[in-house]
C-alpha cells in the first residue's frame, strides 16, 4: 500500500473520485471504495446562530428537517459548490476515514475538461486546509482505462449528468476529441418522472396502460408513509400518511421523489437489442414493479420506449437535432482523432459509469457501433461485468495507480507545493 511511513506506521493513500451522483472515497490498494457518499447535500439555516448546517450522507439527507434545501456540489462533472465540498470532505475524514488528513497522501480524480482554476483550487484546498503530505490529480477517463488494463482506448462514461467519450492514448487524454452528450442517468430519470405523472401520455400506446390516463401513479416518497396495506395488482394503493412531519422544502421533497423514480428506472428500464419497434416490444412479457405506496403496476413496451431515447434522441419530445445518441457520441469522438490512432481506439471501447448498468445498454451500444465501424477495423468493447467494477471504474483505476511502486515519485510533495505553490498541479498532473 502506498503512502510511505509516518510515525512508524505505514499509512495508505486516499483516493477520492467525485461524481455527479456520488463521491467515492477509499484507500489505494483496495478493490472498491469504502464509502459512497451522495453528491447532493442539504443546508439548514439555524435561526438562532444564523449558521448553515450541512446534511451529508444518505441517512442525514433522508431525515426530514424543516427548511432543509438540497443542492448538488457538482455541475457538468466539475466541482461547483466548494463550501459544500469542503464540508463533505470534513465529514469523510471525521466519520468515514476516522484519521487525520495530514497522514494520508490524496489522489483525486477530475473530469477530462476540468478548468485550470478548479484544478489549482482543489490542490490548494488539500494542501492548505487538510495539510496532506502529497497530492495528485488524474483525469477520470485515464483511471477508467487503467482499471480495464488499457493505455490506448476510448472511454465511454455514462454517468448521472451526461455521457462522454474520451480518447486516451499512452495514458494521456486527447482534449480536442472529447465529445459530451447530456443524455445520462438524470435525463432518464426526468423522462420517467414525466411519464409516471401522466405528463408524457403521448408515450402510452398500450391498451394495457389505460389506467395511467385515468389516475396518476402516486410517487409518494417513503418518508411520507406510516403504513401501507397489500392490494391486488393494478388496484389503487391504500396507505396512511405519516403525521407530525416538519414542513419540508420543495427541493428536499423533489429529491426524495426523484430517488423513488430512480429506483424504478434502474429496476424496470431496458434497452432493446435493436432499434425500437412497437410490435416487438409489445410481444415481450411485461414486468411488475411495486411503488413505496404499495401500488403494483405492470409495464410493457414503455420500458423499452423510454430507454430508447438514450440511443435515438428523436424519441424525446421537443428534442433538438444537436443531441447525440450513445453510438454517435463514440463514433464522433474517434473520427476526430488521427487516422493512424483509430484502429486502436475501435479495438478498445471501455464502457463505464452507473448509467451503463441500464439493462441491455452495452449490448445495444455494441450493435449500434458495429454498424458505424469502418469495415477495415475491428470493434472490441470492454465492460466490467460486476456492478461495482462498472460504477466505480475510475475509483478502481485510482486505487491501482496510487498503490503502484513506480507511481510514488509522481506525487506533488508538500515541499514542492511550498516552493512553487498551486501552479505545480499544471506542471506535474497532465
Amino acid at each position: 500500500m502506498s503512502g510511505g511511513v509516518y510515525g512508524g506506521d505505514e499509512v495508505g493513500a486516499i483516493v477520492v473520485d467525485p461524481g455527479s451522483y456520488t463521491v467515492r472515497i477509499g484507500y489505494a490498494g483496495e478493490d472498491s471504495p469504502k464509502f459512497d457518499i451522495p453528491s447532493t447535500v442539504g443546508r439548514t439555516l439555524d435561526p438562532d446562530t444564523q449558521e448553515t448546517k450541512f446534511s451529508i450522507d444518505t441517512v442525514n439527507l433522508t431525515a426530514p428537517r424543516k427548511g432543509c434545501e438540497v443542492s448538488n456540489i457538482m455541475k457538468d462533472g466539475m466541482i461547483e459548490d466548494w463550501d459544500a465540498f469542503e464540508n463533505l470532505m470534513d465529514y469523510a475524514y471525521k466519520k468515514c476515514i476516522k484519521s487525520d488528513s495530514q497522514y494520508h497522501p490524496m489522489l483525486c480524480s477530475e473530469a477530462a475538461w476540468n478548468a485550470r482554476g478548479k484544478r489549482e483550487k482543489i490542490c490548494e484546498l488539500f494542501f492548505e486546509k487538510y495539510q496532506v503530505p502529497a497530492f495528485f490529480l488524474v483525469k477520470s477517463a485515464v483511471l477508467s482505462a487503467f482499471a480495464n488494463g488499457r493505455f490506448n482506448c476510448v472511454v465511454v462514461d455514462s454517468g448521472a449528468s451526461h455521457t462522454s467519450a474520451v480518447p486516451v492514448i499512452d495514458g494521456y487524454v486527447l482534449q480536442h476529441a472529447i465529445i459530451k452528450s447530456p443524455l445520462g442517468g438524470d435525463f432518464l430519470t426526468n423522462q420517467v418522472r414525466h411519464f409516471l405523472t401522466k405528463q408524457l401520455s403521448y408515450l402510452i400506446t398500450d391498451q394495457s396502460l389505460n389506467y395511467l390516463k385515468e389516475h396518476n401513479i402516486d410517487l409518494a416518497a417513503p418518508y411520507l408513509i406510516a403504513e401501507k396495506k397489500v392490494v391486488r395488482e393494478g388496484d389503487p394503493p391504500k396507505w396512511t400518511r405519516r403525521s407530525g412531519l416538519p414542513e419540508v422544502t420543495q427541493s428536499w421533497h423533489s429529491y426524495q421523489e426523484r430517488q423513488v423514480v430512480r429506483d424504478f428506472t434502474q429496476a424496470i428500464l431496458t434497452c432493446s437489442e435493436s432499434a425500437f419497434e412497437i410490435d416487438v416490444a409489445t410481444s415481450i412479457p411485461t414486468e411488475s414493479y411495486e411503488f413505496p405506496t404499495g401500488y403494483t403496476g405492470e409495464f410493457g413496451s414503455e420500458r423499452f420506449r423510454l430507454a430508447e431515447s438514450l440511443f435515438d434522441p428523436s424519441f424525446i419530445k421537443g428534442c433538438t437535432s444537436t443531441m447525440l445518441g450513445m453510438s454517435h457520441v463514440v463514433a464522433s469522438s474517434i473520427s476526430l482523432c488521427d487516422i493512424d490512432l483509430r484502429p486502436s481506439l475501435y479495438s478498445g471501447v471501455v464502457v463505464t459509469g452507473g448509467n451503463s448498468l441500464t439493462n441491455g445498454f452495452v449490448e445495444r451500444l455494441n450493435r449500434d457501433l458495429s454498424s458505424r465501424t469502418p469495415p477495415n477495423m475491428r470493434l472490441k468493447m470492454l465492460s466490467a461485468q460486476g456492478v461495482a467494477e462498472r460504477r466505480f471504474g475510475s475509483w478502481i483505476g485510482g486505487s491501482i495507480l496510487g498503490s503502484l511502486g513506480s507511481f510514488q515519485q509522481m506525487w506533488i510533495s508538500r515541499q514542492e507545493y511550498d516552493e512553487a505553490g498551486k501552479s505545480q498541479v499544471d506542471r506535474k498532473c497532465p
